[in-house]
């Protein structure tokens, strides 16, 4: 019936995994995962609001850090470099161990589907956070493009850089590389295109 608690969040995570990888994402329901964690079904959604939302549990505790990270961006750097800093900070909190497992085991656990669905609202809230960012440090008006389509091509880069990181292997090193290689081309065109905003 369970197992010894460490944390209730840690071992929903660690039954889940082991779930998907016996039976499948498809195949894996919450309540299978309580059971496996020993704990209730109000204590899942306690801290999960769906099943898909384990998937993203190491993303979701990084990014709902970019806010705070981007408000700490002093008012004498320029906007876009700050974001550059901001996202490179939070990168460095995933070391080559730390590859999530819900993505460098997707084939395995059949989760590459619903982390495609579920992602892609975490990334526009991202792209969100960091357009209003650079819409209000630059006085913008809303109907400006430049700070959606900068803050949607950086989460993109970010992304595409996280992709590679996961499938690199062991050998891979700390995510903050891949993320920096990516978003500082991207970073740099978009400073040219706001120069002067």
């Amino acid at each position: 019936m369970g197992r010894p608690r460490r944390s209730s969040r840690a071992s929903i995570e660690d039954a889940a995994a082991e779930l998907f990888l016996e039976q499948g994402y498809a195949g894996t329901t919450v309540e299978q995962i309580t059971q496996r964690a020993g704990v209730s079904r109000a204590t899942f959604f306690n801290y999960f609001a769906a099943k898909s939302d384990v998937l993203w549990s190491s993303f979701d505790e990084s990014a709902g850090r970019l806010r705070d990270e981007l408000r700490a961006v002093g008012t004498d750097r320029p906007p876009i470099d700050g974001v550059r800093q901001a996202l490179l900070v939070i990168a460095q909190d995933f070391p080559g161990e730390s590859a999530p497992w819900a993505v460098a085991e997707a084939e395995t656990m059949g989760t590459a589907e619903e982390l495609g669905a579920s992602g892609l609202p975490r990334f526009a809230a991202q792209a969100a956070v960091i357009a209003e960012f650079l819409r209000t440090r630059l006085s913008l008006s809303r109907d400006d493009v430049r700070p959606p389509a900068a803050a949607a091509a950086i989460v993109a880069a970010t992304a595409a850089a996280a992709g590679v990181w996961v499938n690199a292997g062991a050998s891979r090193g700390s995510l903050a590389s891949y993320v920096e290689a990516a978003i500082t081309p991207v970073c740099a065109g978009f400073a040219a295109a706001l120069d002067g905003a």
